[in-house]
């Protein structure tokens, strides 16, 4: 509530006839700025108009303006003298009820309406909500805001302010009740959930990350989380245990999906899907498909089992390929098993993988590799965005290899390494730097699969040249080899929030000598869109190794 004394306007009479012609306002530049968007073009009534700035004057603590009218032959002037602002002089904010001493000296010590500042409605507005936010966050799920006055003095030009709020009782999580889940075994929100824990003070946030945290998982439309007031007990300490409410809506059990696309590297793509969140009524999740593209047929089945107490999530799969890409065409066969976990910012990657790989390279002979690989991925993100980044890091680090004397064909030890590093150049400007580096230890590439050697170039890789044409040549064929090298620099500039354009230079190599590396240089231009699934890049590349340009398009986000 504001209550204020004003001084009456007698400067006009009530009933002032309309003005025709051109409004001039002659005032303060920052009261010009202020009131710029309420002034009209033309001049009308006087009286109306006056009232009207008054109010808008009011909300920024200017509480007894001087207006003075003039009319001549263009229109109406206006010479308005806002007056002193009004400035706060004391505040009162009381918070009664079951909380700790400490935190309510904290509350009353964050009050973002100081004595000295300018009173501003919004100013007011705001310092009394946030107030009310902070306790409603932290154990006051009952908090609510008394009563508050700001009392003005407009002779004065002083604020008196006052808020009194009751916190009510401190709320503890309770058990976790479930509502609407009747497909999926009882113990799958237990399994996912990492955020609310029976016996804790209550924390919105954490109620918050519950609901957020499954409402990504592919069991559930819709997820409500609420802390359900009106079942709670009430504690010796004053304390209050209230349960956890989860209202959930199920997904339909079975989704079959069509797509189609393209990209640079592989060609026109068509696909056909099957997903299912409860094989076998166990709360697993299978996904499967066919892919067709021009250089690459995929047909795979992967099943995700829901996380376990130590938060991992364990998967396993069978997959068929076949391709035919820079005349080596490779028909291979795999399954698989893998655990992934958060540890801090690092996700790790464990899998243990067997794979068959029949390869023709043309005009070489025909091969065959089969290799069983126990592999580690550590991932490092330390970024401001995961799907638009503009300042930090991002590194990746992956081991893996295979023995003859477990299931393989040839010994070797395969070290990968990717990092990206964005560099935020002025309010709109970005640096992408990249480098990646990979070496196969082995006596040959022979009988390894080409998963576990290297080929480059194309989109996300070495711009200007074709999808994976850099590598070791074979016959006519281009294959993997057993060392890697890519370096990459690109700065963007944003036009707007949707579109921007980059420029960009690759080097890079794959080769099976140290001695072979001559690195490919490409260079050129690119579009870039936000799209809702990040940034897609459309990139017009030079390529100085084979005097050629290529287009390329892909979704430019990190690994």
């Amino acid at each position: 509530m504001i209550t204020h004394r004003l001084p009456l306007f007698f400067l006009l009479a009530i009933a002032t006839p309309l003005m025709a012609g051109e409004l001039t306002v002659h005032a303060p530049n920052d009261i010009n700025k202020l009131l710029a968007p309420w002034l009209p073009e033309e001049a009308g009534n006087p009286s109306r108009l006056q009232g009207q700035l008054s109010e808008i004057l009011a909300t920024e603590g200017y509480f007894s303006p001087e207006f003075t009218f003039s009319e001549n032959d263009d229109g109406l002037t206006l010479n308005l003298d806002p007056g002193p602002r009004t400035i706060i002089a004391s505040v009162n904010v009381t918070v009664d009820g079951n909380i700790e001493a400490k935190t309510k000296s904290d509350l009353i010590a964050s009050w973002g309406l100081p004595v000295g500042q300018p009173f501003r409605q919004d100013d007011w507005n705001d310092a009394k909500q946030q107030i009310l936010a902070d306790l409603l966050a932290v154990e006051h799920a009952d908090a609510k805001l008394v009563d508050s006055e700001a009392s003005i003095d407009a002779e004065t030009h002083r604020a008196d302010l006052s808020a009194h709020y009751d916190a009510g009782p401190r709320y503890r999580f309770g058990s976790i009740r479930v509502e609407g889940m009747e497909n999926y075994p009882p113990d799958l929100i237990a399994r996912y959930n990492r955020a609310v824990q029976a016996g804790q003070p209550y924390r919105e946030d954490r109620l918050n990350a519950l609901q957020g945290m499954l409402q990504s998982t592919p069991y559930f439309s819709s997820v409500q989380t609420t802390l359900d007031r009106e079942a709670a007990v009430v504690n010796e300490d004053g304390t209050a245990t209230a349960p956890v409410l989860v209202r959930v809506r199920e997904r339909s059990p079975h989704r079959v999906s069509f797509g189609a696309g393209a990209s640079s590297n592989t060609g026109a793509r068509v696909e056909v899907n099957y997903h299912t969140p409860n094989l076998l009524g166990r709360g697993w999740s299978l996904d499967s498909g066919l892919r067709y593209e021009q250089k690459r047929q995929t047909a795979y089945s992967d099943v995700f089992l829901p996380p376990d107490a130590r938060n991992r999530r364990h998967s396993f799969g069978i997959m068929a390929e076949a391709a035919d890409i820079q005349g080596l065409k490779t028909e291979r066969y795999a399954f698989g098993a893998q655990t992934v976990q958060q540890r801090g910012i690092v996700e790790q990657r464990l899998s243990l993988n067997w794979q068959e790989e029949k390869r023709e390279a043309s005009g070489a002979s025909p091969q065959t590799a089969r290799a069983l690989v126990p592999n580690g991925v550590w991932t490092w993100r330390h970024i401001d965005n995961l799907l638009d980044p503009r300042d930090g890091s991002v590194i990746q680090v992956q081991i893996g290899g295979g023995a003859k004397a477990a299931l393989s064909d040839q010994n070797f030890v395969r070290l990968h390494t990717r990092v990206q590093h964005y560099i935020p150049l002025g309010r709109v400007d970005t640096l992408n730097l990249r480098g990646e580096i990979g070496y196969t230890f082995a006596d040959s590439r022979q009988h390894i699969p080409q998963d576990y050697l290297f080929r480059t170039g194309g989109a996300g890789s070495v711009r200007g040249y074709a999808y994976q044409s850099l590598g070791v040549r074979e016959g006519s064929a281009i294959v993997g080899g057993r060392y890697l090298a890519i370096a990459s620099a690109e700065v963007t500039h944003w036009f707007n929030e949707s579109w921007g354009i980059a420029t960009f230079v690759d080097a890079g190599d794959a080769v099976d000598s140290l001695q072979d590396i001559r690195l490919a240089v490409g260079a050129g231009l690119g579009a870039r869109w936000r799209s809702p699934a990040g940034p897609i890049g459309v990139d017009l590349a030079y390529g100085e190794r084979n005097q050629e340009v290529h287009l390329h398009f892909s979704l430019a986000i990190p690994f």
